[in-house]
Formats: C-alpha cells, sequence, structure tokens
C-alpha cells in the first residue's frame, strides 16, 4: 500500500465530491441507503443499534433511528470526550430534543444514559470514504478505529456511504479496523463471516 495517495489529498479529494452534491441528490441518497439496510437480516436481529447524527454532507441517518425507534430498538450515539479521544456510547429518544454541535461541529446528546459496548448489536459507521473490502478513511480522529477495536465490542460494523464514496484503495496502517458490512444507496456489501447472507 506503499503506493497509495496521501490520506491528506484523499481527505481532500472526498470532501469536494460530497460537497458538489446537491441537498435533493443528498436526502434521496440517504434514504435508499437507509431503507437498504433496515430491510437487512442484520438490522432485523440487532436489538440495540448504534448510529451517528450526522453532520451536513454525511449520509443522513434520521430515517433509520425512526425505523429503529418503530421496531422497539434502542437507538445509541457517540458522546465523545475530546480530552480522553474516546467515545461513550448513549442512548437517545429523540433527534430533536437534548442535541448539541461541538467546536468541531459534531453533533452529540447534551446527556442520556451510557449502554454498555458489549450490548451494541449494529454500528453504523461514518467516514468520508471507504473501500469495497471495508477500509475506511475519517476525519484523521481515529475515533471509530478505538471504539470497533474494544474487545467488548463483539457486534457488526456497517459503513453507510453514497456511492460516490467508495474508492479502489485506501493506505491501510495497522490500527486500521476493517468493517463487517459497507452499505450505499445502491447495495449491501457483505464482508464478514458471521454477517448474514440472505438466501435467494
Amino acid at each position: 500500500m506503499s503506493e497509495a495517495p496521501d490520506k491528506a489529498l484523499i481527505r481532500r479529494q472526498l470532501r469536494a465530491k460530497l460537497e458538489a452534491m446537491s441537498e435533493a441528490e443528498r436526502a434521496a441518497k440517504s434514504l435508499a441507503a437507509c431503507t437498504l439496510i433496515a430491510a437487512s437480516p442484520e438490522f432485523a436481529a440487532a436489538r440495540v443499534v448504534m448510529l451517528y447524527l450526522s453532520m451536513p454532507h454525511e449520509v443522513d441517518t434520521a430515517p433509520l433511528a425512526l425505523r429503529s425507534w418503530q421496531s422497539g430498538k434502542t437507538v445509541v450515539v457517540p458522546k465523545v470526550s475530546w480530552n480522553q479521544r474516546r467515545m461513550l456510547p448513549v442512548e437517545i429518544t429523540s433527534l430533536q430534543t437534548g442535541i448539541t454541535t461541538s467546536t468541531p461541529g459534531v453533533r452529540e446528546p447534551i446527556s442520556g444514559q451510557p449502554i454498555p459496548v458489549n450490548l451494541i448489536d449494529l454500528v453504523i459507521v461514518p467516514g468520508l470514504g471507504f473501500t469495497p473490502d471495508g477500509h475506511r478513511i475519517g476525519r484523521g480522529m481515529g475515533f471509530y478505529d478505538r471504539f470497533l477495536a474494544q474487545p467488548d465490542f463483539i457486534g457488526l460494523s456497517c459503513g453507510l456511504a453514497f456511492e460516490e464514496q467508495i474508492i479502489p484503495e485506501l493506505p491501510v496502517l495497522d490500527h486500521d479496523v476493517a468493517l463487517s458490512m459497507l452499505c450505499t444507496d445502491r447495495e449491501i456489501r457483505r464482508l464478514a463471516t458471521n454477517c448474514i447472507t440472505p438466501q435467494p
């Protein structure tokens, strides 16, 4: 992977691609991606789902949060400890109340009930870009890599992206954690042996 382009350049290219999408296109593709996940057997089997609170150019997870609550699932989102550089999974029951935006533009709950990592069945993971084999490039802070690498986390991880964010390769480091699944507005790619393969 030594010949792969520099991560800073890749981030700039991906940000430009995301910023070029219209609001209508982003909304339609977000709904398509969330609908695919919501119809998956992995989502059906999950009792506790961890989502991210979307930033302006990311796939909007609001449809998936609503579907989770309608299905009786517990929804948790990250509350970030910037000093400790870690994420605490906190339960939320609304997307409108009790949410704040921190300095880097990250939306997170003001407070909430912490949920043990080992109870989380499915984590929906954001990113700037993803490879078809489940590697991702985020914003460079490593929060999700550290979270998914915890021994207590025994669930599935699913990258959520627009198909435009899929790129052929990325520089992969030892601490980078590959995802179990990758879902875009076009398809679900199942990458881990413990994912459920739908019967034909």
